[in-house]
């Protein structure tokens, strides 16, 4: 209330993310901040997709007190602030349809076991030019590749005001560029405490998109917005801790890697099937998800090779990590943390041993040679995925009965709608030809 005070804070945003990683929000005023601070803003839960009946809809939003952070981009008399949020039900306890619940969960496993999940993610994202109505296209003027700057980066400076942005909200930024396809960007976070990257997440979009717009432009984080081009992913890069000891690092291994390391791989690698409805959410993130466009399409893993869905970057020491490649930035990355850490969890818990690293181009096997190698496919499609995640009942157990259940009503329902829609390619192959 002293922050609010003495920064001229007019709005207080209480902000959540639904069950399928949007974030949503309430504003109030400073006249009700202190009610908002004895936890007792209430929204009706039945109005966001996911959540609950019509008949149990009041909800409360308890804030974290951690995330206040004003916005450098609303007015600088009268400020913006927000406060991202817990949810619970009236009777006090935590709403379990909650995804930022879901990863606290996991976590507080993890901590019983004596770990710290210390997540860095790499986000991109493509910004393309809006119509004169405001609308999002898929227009863009510009020509650059990977590394390139202005004035070939026709971006270059929206990108850096994100930058700008995000530091004065006081979050760190490891790096930022130009990706491969032309208006496609890349912003790396610093890593951090796995919670405090899902929010960090969250907040970088709304940041990225609301600085695009100042330049006439749209930030998309839709995986694949054109065919025939790279798609955009959110690598994520991973680590344990144990006493401030980075336990995935061992220097007597040719790897410079501890049984830890490779037992979490070993898990990630037994569940990454069953999960990927989490990391790749969407029917859109499967046509990303295909060999010569840089994304893996196969669960392996490699100290070097990039065509793997899990590689190990060349840190040693304290900055040890495992990098999945497979996850897209659709997806809600608290649950996406979850079932990763629960995933590498069960590894160690279980000494499950990843196979042999995958050196070749996984694309370019044949099958007996995938199948000698115990090289297992990601799932092709959306439905593929709802597959493996009825399958797989630690991945199930990590969301909960609530978030399952919902979870595959509406990516059934995705699927259908899809199924059933005559796209512009059909249209082109058959109208003359049949």
């Amino acid at each position: 209330m002293r922050i609010v005070e003495e920064e001229d804070v007019e709005f207080i945003r209480l902000q959540f993310t639904d069950l399928f990683g949007v974030l949503k929000n309430v504003a109030i005023t400073t006249t009700q901040l202190e009610k908002a601070l004895n936890n007792r803003i209430m929204f009706d839960g039945s109005s966001i997709d996911g959540f609950v009946r019509i008949e149990e809809s009041d909800m409360y939003l308890y804030p974290d007190l951690d995330t206040l952070a004003i916005f450098p981009w609303r007015p600088q008399r009268g400020k913006v602030a927000r406060l991202l949020c817990d949810l619970y039900c009236p009777t006090g306890e935590p709403f379990e349809g909650d995804s930022r619940y879901v990863l606290k969960k996991v976590l507080k496993e993890a901590a019983d076991m004596g770990y710290k999940f210390l997540v860095g993610p790499e986000c991109e994202f493509f910004l393309f030019h809006l119509d004169d109505n405001g609308a999002p296209t898929t227009i863009t003027h510009e020509n650059a590749g990977y590394f390139d700057v202005g004035p070939l980066d026709l971006g270059e400076n929206a990108r850096r005001d994100m930058v700008l942005t995000l530091e004065e909200m006081g979050y760190e930024v490891e790096a930022s560029h130009h990706e491969a396809a032309s208006a496609q960007h890349e912003i790396d976070l610093h890593y951090d405490e796995a919670l405090k990257t899902a929010d960090t997440i969250m907040t970088f979009k709304l940041a990225a998109r609301t600085i695009a717009k100042r330049h006439g432009l749209h930030a998309t984080f839709m995986p694949k917005p054109k065919s025939g081009i790279h798609g955009s992913g959110m690598h994520i890069n991973m680590s344990l801790c144990k006493n401030g000891i980075n336990t995935f690092y061992d220097e007597k291994d040719k790897n410079g890697l501890s049984e830890e390391a490779y037992y979490f791989i070993g898990g990630l690698m037994k569940h990454m099937r069953g999960m990927s409805l989490i990391t790749n959410p969407l029917v859109n993130s499967y046509k990303r998800l295909i060999s010569g466009y840089e994304a893996p399409s196969h669960v392996a893993w490699s100290p070097t090779n990039r065509s793997v869905s899990i590689r190990i970057p060349a840190y040693s020491g304290f900055n040890t990590r495992v990098e999945l490649r497979s996850p897209d930035s659709a997806a809600n990355p608290y649950l996406m943390l979850a079932v990763c850490l629960a995933a590498g969890l069960d590894g160690i818990k279980n000494k499950i041993l990843p196979p042999a690293s995958l050196e070749e181009n996984a694309a370019l096997l044949n099958e007996n040679e995938r199948l000698a190698r115990g090289v297992e496919a990601l799932p092709v499609d959306l439905l593929e995925a709802l597959e493996a995640f009825k399958q797989d009942t630690l991945v199930q157990e990590v969301l909960g009965e609530h978030i399952v259940k919902k979870l595959i009503e509406a990516k059934q329902e995705e699927w259908d709608n899809y199924s059933v829609q005559v796209s512009d390619w059909e249209t082109d192959q058959y109208l003359m030809k049949f």
